[in-house]
């Protein structure tokens, strides 16, 4: 599986970039005679990994409709695995909200999503102070004084909560991995490891209107985004389904996704320089978990129960040591019986449900990349068995949207994303509706 990483700015200067450096950016992966991959030092070319195509501007009538193919190409293309597993591309190309576009493209051996929008970051630099690096919100804990007496029945209690929600989820995921699999509807993709066709497509939306939902119903900003998917799948599905009782919400339709969690203790995305020390907490490479998240959809007269059901599920999950458990025991594998094995369960796993959500954190402030302001930046990943590849990522005031779909499974993908944006609408309303409600109350 590979990861786009791609941003727009208003210019784009590529000359002063020096990632070879890092280790994993001057090497590539050699298989052993036991199946094991190890990484290789070898020599880099930065011209075989830097393409500056040559366009023919005059003869581009869609811009942002060229950007998009051209991204889709990309990920649909296989890696050269007998060099560095990463490769960047600069387009010229001035697009309704840029003037050029930057597009990476990495093995997700390189690193997880945390840990390539910390190499984003380490390069860039505030726009206002242009010496200083980008800032994250960090999470905050916040301690309830109330309850310092009632601390040690309050422990033993949510342990208890944390074993038995653990062992549940534990058990789900076995019964995913044996036969468990998700309905057939328009978003599930055909078993097998057939090599499809993708297309990448990204939507901005405000991420004013997220906090203020946020705000409103007391949760979190994942909260909100789970719930506004959930929504807008229900609403794609209840146009495209032949099965009426599906459409109608009436018939249950098991439809689940799989959840990427940060794994380190500290989820504010810390400089690379620091992740890259020893003993540094933010820990460089892959350190994410999966959670399988049981999707709601269905009609509902009522908008704001999709995030309720979102904020239900969710809270359940982070108290559950589901998606740690599973990394340790992938890691084991790996170990004990090579990357083949490990790899053959967690395509099994994802071949089982329909799609795959994501969301990272980028600055809270404007940044510059070498002296260039951006836009905006977002990410995506190609590959794997399903159909439908969902990632969110913030900067400053924004939250891009980016769909991977297969378009054998899903033809038209820009009406999935205008569902989705669509249901955001109706899930602000409805929450300003309950604001001023309880105001009057």
């Amino acid at each position: 599986m590979c990861s786009l990483l791609y941003w727009y700015q208003k210019r784009f200067n590529f000359s002063r970039i020096n990632y070879m450096k890092l280790p994993r950016f001057s090497s590539k992966v050699e298989m052993k005679k036991n199946g094991q991959a190890v990484w290789v030092p070898v020599t880099v070319r930065v011209e075989d990994h830097v393409i500056v195509p040559d366009l023919d501007h005059f003869n581009i009538e869609n811009p942002d409709q060229f950007i998009e193919d051209y991204t889709s190409n990309i990920a649909s293309t296989p890696m050269d695995m007998s060099r560095p597993l990463w490769e960047f591309h600069v387009l010229n190309v001035k697009t309704s909200s840029a003037k050029s576009v930057g597009i990476g493209k990495l093995h997700h051996s390189l690193g997880d999503g945390m840990s390539l929008m910390s190499l984003l970051l380490a390069s860039s630099r505030k726009v206002s102070d242009p010496k200083a690096p980008p800032t994250t919100t960090a999470t905050k804990k916040h301690a309830d004084s109330s309850a310092k007496g009632w601390w040690c029945i309050r422990r033993f209690w949510l342990v208890i909560n944390i074993i038995f929600t653990t062992l549940i989820e534990l058990f789900k995921f076995w019964l995913t991995l044996c036969f468990m699999r998700d309905t057939k509807t328009p978003l599930m993709s055909e078993p097998g490891d057939t090599v499809r066709p993708r297309k990448c497509i990204n939507r901005i939306i405000s991420l004013d209107d997220v906090k203020m939902i946020k705000n409103t119903m007391e949760m979190k900003v994942n909260d909100v985004l789970l719930g506004m998917t959930q929504a807008g799948l229900s609403r794609y599905l209840s146009k495209k389904s032949v099965d009426d009782d599906m459409a109608t919400g009436k018939k249950k339709v098991r439809l689940r996704g799989t959840v990427a969690v940060n794994l380190r203790p500290d989820t504010k995305i810390e400089d690379l320089t620091n992740m890259m020390e020893k003993g540094s907490k933010c820990r460089w490479g892959n350190f994410v978990g999966i959670v399988i998240f049981p999707l709601w959809v269905r009609g509902e007269d009522d908008p704001l129960e999709y995030v309720r059901k979102a904020k239900s599920t969710m809270d359940m999950k982070r108290i559950s040591m589901e998606a740690l458990i599973l990394y340790g025991l992938v890691k084991c594998i790996m170990k004990i019986f090579g990357d083949k094995a490990a790899e053959n369960i967690v395509k099994r796993v994802f071949g089982h449900t329909t799609l795959t959500f994501s969301s990272v954190m980028g600055p809270k402030e404007e940044v510059s990349l070498f002296d260039h302001p951006m836009s905006y930046v977002t990410a995506t990943a190609s590959g794997g068995p399903q159909a439908l590849i969902i990632h969110f990522v913030s900067y400053v005031d924004k939250i891009i949207i980016n769909l991977a779909v297969d378009t054998t499974v899903i033809p038209d993908p820009h009406q999935l994303c205008d569902d989705l944006v669509e249901s955001l609408g109706i899930i602000k309303l409805a929450a300003l509706e309950k604001g001023v409600h309880n105001m009057e109350v």
